[in-house]
């Protein structure tokens, strides 16, 4: 049998502890309740049946809820109870309810998985390090616009990286202070906006609060190796110790290859009597075979490397750790001994594909052709290189300048008594005008 009486500060304070928690229900809220646990805390209780379940809500502890507020309390859930609500059910739903770390292992395990390995590795990466240190608690459903702008903020105002670990005969670098990354918080934004579009798919949340995120300004970076500069690298790698990775640079500078695809060739992907290069789809950005032409440098380059592999290794440029079947890894080391040797000190293999694409347009190439060789998916990727055409373009201006041009008439020197004769058309004009 409950007991029942009508509760009062006075009646909590006084209830006595048991071996076992026991209640005293309330005479004026049906339903409430105070437990009195063996340990002597006191907590306010809400019993109330719902589609023929018994549910017990926990309203709060005593005396951080008096009685008045625990029976007001209780009355708005005895509303709610009549009304067909289950309090206990909308709480459970919030605990259970995903957080954003459940959106993270979600979004990598069945989305970015099937990413590029490079590409899912720095979606992680920003997902791990940039985002969730700030939102690591928070549900998926209360993450705001504001939210992900103040997020995006610290991205773009970068962060110091931390020193390497030294030997104690070493001093550690201080930090160096952060420097501006706007591109990385376009990229995080932009992967963000993914996120909550699978978040909304996943039922997670109703809208996308990254949808309208704002971009910060982007300076491309275009730059072009001049004539000289590119003799001075080709003599630098001819003077190379590591023909490997000089054969690599000069794959990427014949062909306008990324390093990563020419890294990761193999001998199978080139037919050497028709000079062409299939680059399958697990190796290009854009996840397409790609398909193009090499010069016949390129081919004897390839050549050069059968001879130079082991018997039985498919791979054009095989890595260093014996035993273990894969490509050639590490290249910054090599590259910047390059740099300092052609005195190309803020030059990236990367700018080797500019160049590439700038080569072509001074030989006339048309914007389409070099897409297709670069293996551009989008036109305007291609576009960046448009005002590189103005130079054929001016020439074929100037030179119907040439022709146009108004031609200076010859003009023979007179004598001094011819100056002084009238010219007939000046004579005729004298007569007309005395006239």
């Amino acid at each position: 049998m409950r007991n029942r009486e009508k509760l009062s500060e006075k009646l909590v304070r006084a209830a006595e502890t048991r071996p076992r928690p026991w209640q005293v229900f309330d005479t004026e809220v049906v339903g409430l309740s105070i437990c009195i646990y063996p340990s002597g805390s006191r907590s306010f209780m809400f019993d109330y049946r719902v589609a023929g379940r018994q549910r017990r809500f926990t309203i709060g502890r005593w005396p951080e809820w008096s009685v008045t507020a625990a029976r007001d309390r209780a009355k708005v859930l005895r509303r709610d109870v009549d009304s067909g609500q289950d309090p206990m059910a909308e709480r459970e739903d919030a605990r259970e309810a995903p957080r954003f770390p459940d959106l993270v292992e979600r979004y990598l395990r069945e989305h970015a998985a099937h990413l590029a390995p490079r590409n899912a590795a720095d979606q992680e990466s920003m997902l791990r390090k940039l985002i969730e240190p700030h939102w690591k608690h928070r549900l998926v459903s209360e993450i705001e616009p504001a939210d992900v702008e103040r997020v995006l903020n610290l991205i773009a105002q970068g962060r110091s990286r931390p020193a390497k670990k030294k030997t104690k005969a070493k001093r550690a670098k201080p930090l160096a202070p952060p420097k501006p990354t706007p591109i990385r918080a376009n990229r995080a934004g932009e992967m963000l906006r993914k996120v909550f579009n699978l978040a909304i798919a996943w039922k997670m949340r109703a809208d996308n609060p990254a949808l309208g995120f704002r971009r910060r300004m982007e300076v491309e970076r275009e730059l072009f190796l001049s004539m000289d500069e590119i003799a001075r690298l080709g003599d630098a790698l001819a003077a190379a110790e590591d023909q490997r990775a000089a054969a690599i640079i000069r794959i990427c500078m014949l062909t306008g290859a990324r390093v990563g695809e020419v890294r990761t060739a193999r001998f199978e992907h080139f037919d050497l009597e028709r000079e062409i290069w299939t680059k399958p789809a697990a190796n290009t950005k854009q996840r397409r075979i790609h398909r193009v032409p090499i010069s016949l440098d390129t081919v004897a380059l390839v050549r050069t490397r059968l001879g130079a592999v082991p018997a039985g290794c498919d791979w054009l440029f095989p890595g260093d750790v014996e035993g273990k079947d894969q490509p050639v890894q590490e290249l910054r080391r090599f590259w910047r001994c390059i740099q300092m040797q052609a005195e190309l000190p803020d030059v990236r293999i990367h700018d080797l594909r500019h160049t590439f694409a700038s080569l072509l347009v001074s030989g006339g190439a048309s914007l389409e052709m070099i897409g297709k060789l670069l293996g551009h998916s989008q036109s305007r990727t291609t576009q960046r290189y448009a005002h590189l055409m103005d130079s054929p373009l001016r020439a074929g201006v100037d030179a119907v300048a040439d022709l146009v041009r108004a031609r200076p008439r010859l003009v023979h020197s007179a004598s001094p008594a011819e100056m002084q004769e009238p010219m007939p058309e000046q004579a005729h004009a004298a007569g007309a005008r005395s006239g």
